[in-house]
Parts: C-alpha cells; sequence; structure tokens
C-alpha cells in the first residue's frame, strides 16, 4: 500500500530525516515512535505528501506520488489519503455532519451521496444523536472522532494520525485508538500513526522507532 525508499530532508544546515525506507501494507496498522524532534512528524508529512523529500520517492497506492503535478496531487490526496491530528482541525461554524462532509464536497461527490456517507460514518463512530452540533457543543472524544470521520469519508487507502490522542484524557484515548483497530477489522483500512501514547504504539502490528533521523528498529 506504502513505499518509501532514500527519503532524506533537511531544513538549511540541519538534517532530519537519513535515507529512509519502509514499506506498509494493505490492512497494516503502523507505530513510528521517537524522542521529540527526532522527525517522525516530517516524515509522516512526507508520506502523506503534505510536504516533499530533498531526495527520495514515495509510492502510495501504486503510484509515484513525486510525478504528479501540484493539481494532480491535490486530487490524489483529496481521494486516496485520510489525516488525523492531535487538534481536531474541525471548523467552528459548521456542524459535525457539514465538516465531516466537506472533503467529499471538494472531491466533486454529489451532496446528497456524501451526506449519507457522512451520516453513516457518524453513527458508526456513536455520533448519531450529534449530527447537527457544532464542535463547541461536543465533547473532546466527540470532537477527535468527527475528525476521525471526515478522514474516512473519502474510503481513502491510507490513514495517516499525527499524535491523535495526545489532546484526550485517558479514557477517550483508549476509545479511539481502540476504534482504529475496529474500523480495520471492518473495513480494512491502512494507518500509519505518530504517536509518543505507548500503550497504541505497543498494540500496532508494528512499532517503528526513528532516532537522529534513521529508522533504528
Amino acid at each position: 500500500m506504502l513505499k518509501a525508499q532514500g527519503i532524506r530532508k533537511a531544513y538549511n544546515q540541519l538534517v532530519v530525516l537519513k535515507d529512509i525506507h519502509l514499506e506498509v501494507a494493505k490492512g497494516e496498522i503502523v507505530s513510528i515512535v521517537g524522542a521529540s524532534g527526532a522527525g517522525k512528524s516530517t516524515l509522516l508529512h512526507i508520506l502523506g505528501t503534505l510536504d516533499a523529500p530533498d531526495a527520495g520517492q514515495v509510492w502510495l497506492d501504486g503510484e509515484e506520488v513525486q510525478k504528479k503535478s501540484a493539481t494532480a496531487l491535490a486530487r490524489f490526496r483529496n481521494q486516496r489519503i485520510g489525516f488525523i491530528f492531535q487538534f481536531h482541525n474541525l471548523l467552528a461554524e459548521f456542524s459535525a455532519l457539514e465538516n465531516v462532509m466537506i472533503p467529499g464536497l471538494i472531491g466533486g461527490t454529489s451532496r446528497s451521496q456524501v451526506e449519507k456517507r457522512a451520516s453513516d460514518l457518524l453513527a458508526r463512530l456513536g455520533l448519531g444523536h450529534r449530527l447537527h452540533h457544532k464542535p463547541s457543543e461536543l465533547s473532546g472524544g466527540e470532537q477527535q472522532r468527527t475528525a476521525v470521520a471526515r478522514a474516512l469519508v473519502n474510503g481513502p487507502a491510507v490513514v495517516f494520525a499525527d499524535e491523535p490522542s495526545g489532546n484526550l484524557d485517558s479514557q477517550n484515548a483508549r476509545d479511539l485508538h481502540q476504534l482504529f483497530f475496529d474500523l480495520r477489522k471492518e473495513f480494512g483500512y491502512t494507518f500509519v500513526i505518530v504517536t509518543h501514547n505507548t500503550e497504541l504504539a505497543d498494540m500496532a502490528d508494528r512499532k517503528l522507532e526513528i532516532k537522529d533521523g534513521k529508522i533504528v528498529n
């Protein structure tokens, strides 16, 4: 599903990633761990096409992403990649349902189709009774589950999560972690997760550690 080869990234004189190689299979859940500043989020952003490497290639769902134009890459990202971040980044003026619908509408799906898909996802995540609530009316756990639904609404090939439970209390964090595995079991989603949460990291099929810009295990 995902392959990276020879990934290097530097900011001025600071070399953040040094010749990274990795592969992730379809339906696999992989965690990426390491100290702050080790390059975890930088790697995730490159794998997710939010940033470009200085050297190396990324193949996602069989396509080499560096060969795409900016317009084609934006379309590919919308249709094939889901993102979950530490902060939910929901738009305050829109309801939970509307927030989840946005990627589908951007991708050109009809409003009726994307509304049904978003409603079904929110119901699956236990938020069927909160469709028309705005983010300020949702708990932290509900906001993050809404963000998960938004990441999934276009049926992505892979979901990248950057510290997804970092802003949640311990119970909501555990619930979110279990949700990832439930979604993988039901729908076959692939997850690549950057986390400092040792419980989540250890639950993954594989745990990759980054140290000094390299994967050390």
